[in-house]
């Protein structure tokens, strides 16, 4: 006999404590800038985004390439070093901090996501965490790097793959779950 379960109520969420910064004015004018600038494909001027960019409020170094089809959640909630390259539809889900660090490479469809659900709740409660992506990691295409990660230096994520915890240095990590394969030997 199977035992009687609790169900999930979506009337019952509630993410009022949630703040993603900026006013009302501010994320309205940012959803259209995103929309005209980084996800329309007619725009492939780095700098034009770069300078959007840092007019909302984010940290951006040195020699950024940006490629169209870019989508971010919140600007100011983002610092980018300086050499990083942002291929075509990565999409930024920063509902809290994502960081960026120097040389990092973001390839092509890969998903930085900040944001979950409490399966356990009855209200499906909102749960976010801060993303670090130390220097010289390689995010491959099409991968998933989940909330609360932190992507040690020069580490590698394989095209596909979903991390959902620490990556550790100079670790090349592969699968769903991703776990680590072997070492990244970078030569001179």
């Amino acid at each position: 006999m199977q035992a009687t379960q609790n169900k999930v109520s979506l009337r019952s969420y509630n993410n009022s404590w949630y703040k993603p910064g900026g006013n009302a004015l501010k994320r309205t004018c940012w959803y259209f800038v995103n929309i005209f600038f980084f996800l329309n494909p007619l725009n492939p001027f780095s700098k034009l985004k770069v300078w959007l960019l840092r007019l909302f409020g984010a940290s951006v170094g040195q020699e950024v390439v940006l490629k169209p089809g870019i989508r971010i959640k919140y600007p100011w909630l983002l610092e980018i070093g300086s050499y990083v390259w942002i291929g075509e539809n990565v999409w930024i889900d920063n509902l809290v901090q994502v960081r960026i660090a120097d040389n990092v490479v973001l390839s092509q469809g890969a998903m930085l996501l900040t944001g979950s659900h409490d399966y356990k709740k009855k209200g499906f409660d909102l749960l976010v965490g801060a993303i670090d992506i130390q220097e010289g990691v390689w995010i491959g295409a099409k991968a998933l790097v989940c909330p609360g990660v932190s992507c040690g230096s020069h580490s590698v994520l394989a095209a596909g793959s979903v991390a959902t915890t620490a990556m550790e240095p100079y670790t090349v990590y592969q699968g769903n779950p991703a776990t680590a394969k072997r070492t990244r030997t970078i030569l001179a």
